[in-house]
């Protein structure tokens, strides 16, 4: 089974399916670890932390891809990306979904701002024409080459034209083709209840955002109403970044309250141990691949002092 049917699959069995957003090798691994049955890149997520940009389209195309390629590398379960606007007109779609195909994930959102675009939580969205918006969905449509792999039409229609915008887009990406509806920042059940009656049974995605904190848009809502709601996917885009960032700052605090003590700092509360991360990031596996690979002789001198443990075990 083909990684893309795999999500088609979680997508009519696990509803709601919910996907955090990841953005470099510990929070994909970490995602995977923690029983999560998919994930997505998170477009803010990449630019925060690999440029320490805002999301206003400044992380390009060629740079998006290859995240993505290296995160399909790094896990195991199925990857959907996001792919901005689709860098350009529907001509340029029909490439970019061939270049992501071929980087390993299972689907993209696409989204029907203006380029260059900006994060659904900020202020001065622009919107194409929900044409303009049609032509990229079908664009998409023609160029995938596995039918399963999903075109995700998100709208950010909610901050610039309200529900009835909203609804009147869902429609026609829904009439256009799209395999997944994705209404960003919408305000209130009634709102989602809306876009479902509109998306006609095709599959919405909810964007929860942070998950378990509140934010100025979508509000927080039990991920059970939402799936008896019958919201197909939840995206969780803010979560891991935004807990990654807490946990530095915290350890960060830390270390800097007892750097002009005398005592011993000593927090395994606020930091996981070396035997995590080893584990997390499969050192195991490579020390199986060394005994299978090398020579005796090569296998001595790497492990001179007898062990053959491929890091030091903590105590």
């Amino acid at each position: 089974m083909t990684k893309c049917r795999q999500m088609r699959d979680l997508l009519k069995s696990a509803r709601p399916l919910i996907s955090p957003g990841i953005y470099d090798g510990y929070s994909g691994l970490l995602a995977q670890a923690m029983g999560f049955k998919t994930a997505s890149t998170t477009g803010a997520g990449l630019a925060n932390s690999l440029l320490g940009q805002p999301d206003i389209g400044l992380f390009s195309l060629r740079d998006n891809v290859d995240a993505c390629r290296r995160l399909t590398h790094a896990v195991d379960i199925p990857l959907m990306a996001d792919a901005d606007t689709g860098y350009g007109n529907a001509v340029t779609v029909f490439h970019v979904v061939q270049y992501f195909e071929e980087a390993g994930v299972v689907g993209i959102n696409i989204e029907d701002q203006f380029m260059p675009k900006r994060c659904g939580a900020m202020r001065g969205k622009e919107l194409v024409e929900p044409l303009e918006m049609a032509l990229k969905i079908e664009a998409a449509l023609k160029a995938k080459k596995d039918p399963d792999f999903i075109i995700n039409a998100r709208t950010d229609a909610i901050a610039v034209e309200g529900i009835e915008g909203t609804v009147r887009r869902v429609r026609e990406y829904v009439a256009a083709g799209a395999d997944m509806i994705y209404p960003d920042a919408v305000r209130t059940e009634d709102d989602i209840l809306r876009v479902l009656e509109a998306a006609d049974g095709t599959p919405v995605n909810i964007n929860m955002g942070f998950g378990i904190r509140q934010r100025p848009t979508t509000p927080l809502i039990p991920f059970k109403r939402l799936g008896e709601m019958g919201v197909a996917r939840i995206s969780l885009p803010r979560f891991l970044p935004a807990a990654a960032l807490h946990g530095m700052r915290q350890a960060i605090l830390a270390l800097q309250g007892g750097v002009q003590g005398d005592d011993i700092i000593d927090r395994p509360d606020l930091l996981v141990g070396m035997q995590d991360i080893t584990d997390l990031v499969g050192y195991e596996r490579i020390a199986a691949l060394e005994s299978e690979l090398l020579s005796a002789e090569q296998l001595a001198r790497k492990y001179h002092e007898g062990s053959r443990d491929y890091v030091v075990k903590e105590h």
